[in-house]
């Protein structure tokens, strides 16, 4: 099967969103330390890109496999933490960063899991939000890239079957 990908956000887009996130994420944490958790794999270039624009001597960095989908388009609503973290959060402030929110089961399970580790304060990022596909209402990310349509999309992080994740844009999957 053969996959054509019409580009959803561009490069340029994804880059200039940054910067926004990064000025409100400063200016939120003002003159506190930072601790970002990574959800590997799909948010490591959302994260790292992040990351750079952030004040180097108040942020540490932290990662979390978690998986929910195996190899399907869609979440198979079991989450499972293949990866947790390696330092303890507690009194910590801590922004989870996630390449994308759709049902909002992963981010609900992650939610309960760190808030028992007792952080000063955790707050969500992530790069693409899917609201429509919410399942977990109260799951409300703090800091959002870009609000997207229920779509099969790759690039920038996000995979499929390990494939495309290098991709500088975000693009959608057409089956031909």
């Amino acid at each position: 099967m053969s996959h054509k990908l019409d580009v959803l956000i561009s490069a340029e887009e994804i880059q200039q969103r940054l910067d926004e996130l990064a000025e409100e994420i400063k200016k939120d944490y003002e003159g506190k330390e930072l601790t970002l958790i990574c959800i590997l794999k799909g948010g490591v270039m959302f994260l790292v890109d992040l990351a750079r624009r952030l004040p180097p001597d108040s942020i540490e960095l932290d990662f979390m496999d978690v998986s929910s989908y195996g190899d399907e388009f869609k979440s198979s609503g079991v989450i499972k933490v293949d990866k947790d973290l390696k330092n303890p959060i507690t009194n910590k402030h801590v922004l989870l960063v996630e390449d994308i929110i759709d049902t909002g089961r992963t981010l609900s399970y992650l939610q309960k899991h760190l808030i028992s580790q007792k952080p000063a304060s955790l707050k969500f990022c992530t790069l693409l939000d899917k609201p429509e596909r919410r399942v977990v209402k109260d799951i409300i990310p703090d800091y959002i890239g870009f609000t997207i349509p229920d779509k099969f999309v790759l690039g920038y992080g996000l995979d499929y079957l390990q494939k495309y994740r290098g991709l500088p844009y975000i693009g959608v999957m057409m089956q031909e």
